[in-house]
């Protein structure tokens, strides 16, 4: 058997590096609940036969709590599936239900970092002298300074988007470094990756051909028709907070399952990735959003180069300058509306893109003589609220590193972003060095989404939204899993 034959079948037999079996594990957590079943049982008893029916539906809801707390203290990994699966709901539901689920899910991403950080061993303390952590360790420690920013709006403002300006960022990957230890992991992240992809695609064609329900018309109602029905037509949205953000995710999905399926593996492992990197990218052309067209374009383009293929890179770049060419220079399909979208992405002279350049002008006159820019809270959604007369907050950022720069300064934007892209560089020549075959597919594919979303937060807040913000820094985590795990099988195989 050649080394590269025993690389594809080591990886696909996905064995555990390291760790309890799963008889012990189950062992363990059946003597855990015999020991825990009396006292749960006496409490529900007492509180049934004291509040009658309130009772009952009060240890309904807290049993199910009480079980998911103490198998997440015993497996801390299930608070990050869990709150990658919320993620993708939670806005979507915020349309049906008045609830914080957004903070639910910061306050279980917190939650979930403490138990990893009480419960970490020696080694895993070495897990975390990592290049990731480092970058998000730095933007951190710059973002919770923040707070003595004199432009600052106050504590509150700043509590409310700190969160998902870098608290989340960091709490992702220290998580994921330290408890992604398992190829099986990665499976499990692809699963719920691309399986909740899937159900946001099929209800954005619900919206598409069978129309939106009530609450998603009165969400349109309320003030978000005027970007969504764009001269008649829906500009889908699925469940997630807007067009734009579900625009960029399926494209994001769609360039890793392609890149999936463009790897080694069985016929039927290809067909299921080529399908969904179908179904992908039409969901990201009913979305309307015109920059989830730079996600394939810039993650293709680190891929191909990234694949140490010449032939690949060379048919990649074949196609891409194709599609630039029939989008820039010519209306083939003009008379498709999805078409029409993309291309105008294309089109210097839009209006669109002309009123955000003339926002990043006010922005920079304003900011200046203010380096350290005019404190996080600002500018956008939670700049309204809490300091809705503000310059910053009544010029519209719409880009993410147009909002980092306006919150945080040109000393912010220098620091968060040339993290972002020194973890782009490192992490490509990461990928160049795999031996792995098939490892080398998947962690090219990872840091092509990377790259993907990277490039598009320019155009909207992408990256600091859910479910990107949560993918993405798991992807660079076992993107930098990968290495040890190719290390790994190269000593196994001398």
């Amino acid at each position: 058997m050649t080394m590269k034959k025993k690389y594809a079948t080591e990886w696909s037999l996905h064995q555990p590096i390291h760790g309890a079996t799963g008889r012990q594990i189950s062992r363990s957590f059946c003597s855990l609940n015999d020991l825990l079943l009396l006292p749960l049982a006496l409490v529900a008893g007492v509180a049934i036969s004291s509040l009658g029916l309130p009772g009952a539906v009060l240890v309904a809801g807290v049993a199910p709590l009480a079980y998911y707390a103490f198998f997440l203290v015993k497996q801390p990994l299930l608070g990050l599936y869990t709150a990658l699966t919320l993620s993708f709901f939670a806005v979507g539901l915020s349309r049906y239900v008045d609830a914080p689920f957004g903070l639910a899910i910061d306050a279980l991403l917190f939650g979930t970092v403490v138990l990893v950080l009480l419960q970490m061993k020696k080694d895993d303390v070495q897990k975390l002298n990592t290049l990731p952590v480092y970058v998000f360790g730095v933007w951190f420690l710059y973002t919770t300074m923040q707070l003595f920013n004199p432009l600052a709006p106050g504590f509150t403002g700043w509590f409310y988007a700190i969160r998902g300006t870098s608290f989340n960022f960091l709490f992702i990957i220290i998580i994921s470094v330290v408890l992604v230890s398992e190829k099986k992991h990665l499976t499990t992240f692809l699963y719920i990756w691309f399986g909740l992809s899937l159900l946001a695609a099929l209800w954005g064609f619900k919206q598409k051909f069978a129309g939106l329900d009530g609450a998603e018309q009165a969400w349109l109602d309320a003030g978000n028709a005027s970007t969504h029905v764009l001269h008649g037509r829906l500009r889908v949205f699925s469940f997630y907070s807007d067009a734009g953000q579900f625009g960029v995710a399926m494209a994001h999905a769609a360039l890793v399952s392609i890149i999936f399926a463009a790897g080694p593996g069985p016929i039927m492992r290809k067909l299921l990735f080529g399908t969904l990197g179908i179904i992908f990218l039409y969901s990201m052309a009913v979305s309307g959003t015109r920059g989830a067209l730079f996600v394939p374009v810039a993650g293709a383009f680190v891929y191909f180069v990234a694949s140490r293929n010449f032939k690949i890179l060379t048919l990649g770049l074949l196609i891409v300058g194709a599609a630039f060419v029939l989008l820039k220079y010519t209306y083939i399909g003009q008379s498709n509306y999805e078409v029409q979208r993309l291309r105008s992405a294309l089109n210097p002279e839009d209006a669109s893109l002309n009123v955000r350049q003339q926002n990043q002008r006010i922005l920079a006159r304003y900011l200046a003589d203010k380096p350290f820019g005019g404190g996080i809270g600002t500018s956008g959604y939670f700049g309204l609220r809490f300091n809705p007369n503000s310059l910053l907050a009544q010029t519209p950022t719409d880009s993410w590193y147009v909002r980092i720069w306006a919150e945080t300064g040109v000393v912010g934007l220098f620091i968060h972003l040339g993290g972002l892209l020194l973890l782009l560089v490192v992490g490509f020549f990461k990928v160049f060095t795999l031996h792995d075959p098939a490892l080398r597919n998947i962690a090219g594919g990872l840091l092509a989404g990377y790259a993907g979303i990277v490039v598009a937060s320019y155009g909207n807040a992408i990256i600091g939204q859910y479910p990107s913000n949560v993918i993405t820094m798991m992807s660079i985590a076992i993107l930098w899993k990968c290495r040890e795990w190719d290390k790994n099988m190269e000593r196994e195989y001398k």
